[in-house]
């Protein structure tokens, strides 16, 4: 390894970036919102939706200016938290790997530019639209960074197993998504569900560190990858009623709840099946009362315009990862969602 530079620690990065008092006010009352939710005080159905990556400041500030609009037509049945993932899981470790390590996706790395660039994107959400976000736990050493801003971590199907990832979300705060793992045993998710809402010691960023356990850590139905490469889905009915039992099992679990993400392994990455995967999953809860106290919410990939381009490209709105639902579709589908819950 070749020591580059030595990286402010984020209590010094949260010093030379503070958040006004109005800003930890709108986290500290959305927190609130989103614990009801999760132990069954609030109807509302939660939407975890935004691009598959926030890959340029300006196209994601303009989403989220349009989804605050939306969520205002539908405040009193669904709660958006919208997608704000800063780094990128990738299969063979190379590539893009977001904002975090290149705040110019045309240009080289640079971790220093990066975590400022992410800390100042959320910081900016907040204050043009009132929201708090979700990202990506991909390093748990650098939550700490965008602590105070965050509304919900999700940890990813290649990290869910883990030991770090599970006993660092046991002391976050917020509510962490444990995905299924990619070969789809749901056994692994619930494993580190478990793990992460108990009692913790370790070491964190040079510290010995102890927690309380995260009661709002729960489950992510991604769908699944077979021996072969095959896309399978999990979010039809049957899988839905396996995840209830599997919580049954589990009386010690706090909040039982389940998100399915609509896209990945689910819609074989075809993005606009996730209007009809979303509807499928509302057409569950409504046929089951059990399976509508379970699954609280959907996670969307949705962007400005359709489907992905190449780095370079040049389409603003326009996802580089995984592709994504349009605005117009979003939209639709968003209303659509409220109308049928």
């Amino acid at each position: 390894m070749e020591f580059i530079r030595k990286l402010p620690i984020p209590q010094e990065i949260k010093e030379q970036f503070p958040l006004s008092e109005d800003i930890k006010t709108i986290k500290a009352n959305r927190d609130e919102e989103i614990a009801k939710i999760f132990k069954g005080e609030d109807n509302r159905f939660l939407l975890i939706i935004g691009p598959c990556s926030a890959d340029r400041e300006d196209a994601v500030l303009e989403y989220m200016q349009r989804l605050s609009k939306i969520q205002e037509q539908v405040k009193d049945k669904v709660f958006i938290i919208p997608r704000v993932y800063t780094n990128k899981p990738r299969t063979k470790g190379v590539g893009y790997k977001g904002m975090l390590h290149q705040p110019d996706p045309e240009k080289g790395e640079d971790m220093l530019a990066g975590i400022i660039a992410i800390r100042d994107l959320h910081t900016k959400i907040v204050n043009e639209t009132g929201f708090t976000c979700a990202d990506e736990m991909l390093y748990p050493g650098n939550f700490r960074y965008l602590s105070d801003l965050l509304a919900y971590v999700a940890v990813g199907a290649r990290s869910v197993e883990n030991q770090e990832h599970r006993i660092v979300s046991s002391g976050l705060g917020i509510p962490v998504g444990m995905k299924n793992p990619t070969a789809g045993d749901l056994t692994v998710m619930m494993n580190s569900i478990s793990a992460a809402q108990s009692v913790q010691k370790f070491i964190y960023r040079g510290w010995e560190v102890k927690t309380d356990g995260n009661p709002y850590a729960h489950a992510i139905l991604r769908g699944y990858v077979d021996n072969v490469g095959r896309s399978h889905p999990n979010y039809h009915y049957e899988f839905l009623e396996n995840v209830l039992n599997l919580y049954e099992q589990s009386p010690e679990l706090a909040y039982p709840t389940l998100i399915v993400d609509t896209n990945h392994a689910n819609s074989g990455k075809r993005y606009e099946e996730q209007i009809r995967i979303s509807k499928d999953i509302l057409h569950s809860r409504r046929w089951n009362a059990d399976i509508s106290k379970l699954v609280k919410g959907l996670m969307i990939e949705s962007y400005l315009e359709d489907g992905c381009q190449k780095i370079g490209d040049g389409v603003f709105g326009k996802s580089i990862t995984d592709p994504c639902l349009g605005w117009e579709k979003t939209e639709r589908l968003i209303l659509d969602i409220a109308d049928l819950l």
